[in-house]
């Protein structure tokens, strides 16, 4: 099911949703401040059947920020804290959520990216430059390396990482972490291809897909039959791939799910145990065709306006937008923590947020 951008206002109600999205970028300038009123505009229903997912008393709160580009989240219920990357600032940041201290959890941390807890409670990271490896943090604190190699080549920049329940490990390699200097150091690729991996329990490393152009965020259907994709390069625009995934581990049955076209992006994403995806969203940064004069200049602005488009976007299994959670900044990647795992947390650019819903994580 293709969803656009336009077609997503139309569902929020035309230009009244347009008027809500304004009223919501209003309440929310710098320094962010929660919304004062319940239930929270920032959280935009576009199909009924989000409401039930909706807590009225709940809204967005910035509970960390003095990060240059947050990503991957994981959370951690034993220690009750989460861990995120600073990539370009090169450490992992820990936000201890009982007394709400943000601290370095490990610096330098080789471009860290994607994180997840692994089901033995251990934390499972993508390295992304530098060394261009995934690593296992063992609970003695040393660090046990997963992957480095395919096929006697050094991988491109791991970048998002998940863990099956059967304990295999996968993960996405596309080229961010060595296009430039910016989220590392810039490299030559030794991959003809930008794959998604699994990692057996047996230690064995293979490509499960090899025809996507940077693949990013991944995550399974609450059964794991399902495995989707964003590919950062889609055709034309960034889109959440869906294939069946089969008892040896391989996939198939590749079906596009979501099109973020009209300006947005897909970043990375989580599913709930209902089978929805929660996706960051934003801006994916194109210019547009023709200047605007501007100041006595001749600009080329961004396409759309990027205020419209930062935050998280809830689709169905079936590729339906449910809702979107408006936010101050451009969120690349959310988890689902907390006690009671309902509260969604989301790295966005150089903040965290939170926000508790009445849906809970898949895992």
């Amino acid at each position: 099911m293709n969803t656009t951008r336009r077609g997503l206002l139309a569902a929020a109600g035309g230009l009244a949703g347009a008027s809500l999205l304004g009223r919501a970028a209003a309440a929310q300038s710098f320094p962010f401040r929660p919304n004062q009123r319940y239930p929270d505009p920032a959280v935009q229903i576009l199909d009924p059947s989000f409401a039930k997912y909706r807590i009225f008393s709940s809204t967005v709160e910035q509970v960390a920020t003095g990060m240059r580009w947050a990503e991957g989240p994981a959370y951690f219920p034993d220690g009750g804290y989460l861990l995120c990357s600073d990539i370009p600032n090169n450490r992992i940041m820990k936000f201890n959520e009982r007394d709400g201290r943000f601290t370095v959890f490990r610096e330098p941390a080789n471009y860290a990216n994607g994180n997840v807890r692994d089901r033995q409670g251990r934390l499972v990271t993508c390295e992304h430059s530098v060394t261009r490896r995934v690593t296992r943090t063992e609970k003695d604190g040393t660090l046990t390396v997963l992957a480095d190699r395919y096929q006697g080549k050094r991988l491109n920049a791991p970048n998002d990482v998940v863990v099956r329940s059967d304990e295999t490990i996968w993960f996405t390699d596309p080229l961010f972490g060595i296009n430039g200097e910016w989220e590392g150091s810039r490299a030559t690729p030794e991959q003809p291809t930008t794959n998604v991996y699994r990692i057996g329990t047996d230690g064995a490393l293979t490509a499960v897909i090899t025809d996507l152009v940077n693949p990013n965020g991944l995550a399974f259907s609450p059964d794991e039959r399902k495995l989707y994709v964003v590919e950062w390069r889609g055709t034309p625009n960034r889109s959440i791939w869906s294939y069946d995934v089969q008892p040896d581990g391989t996939v198939g049955g590749k079906t596009k799910l979501i099109d973020a076209a009209d300006q947005g992006a897909l970043d990375g994403f989580k599913v709930d145990r209902d089978g929805n995806l929660w996706c960051g969203w934003g801006s994916n940064g194109a210019l547009a065709s023709e200047p605007v004069e501007m100041n006595g200049r001749r600009i080329y602005p961004l396409r759309g306006n990027p205020e419209d488009l930062d935050g998280v976007m809830v689709f169905n299994p079936q590729g339906k937008a449910l809702a979107f959670i408006r936010l101050p900044e451009r969120c690349a990647n959310l988890c689902f923590g907390g006690p009671k795992n309902n509260r969604l947390y989301m790295t966005s650019s150089h903040s965290l947020y939170a926000l508790t819903v009445e849906a809970h994580g898949a895992v």
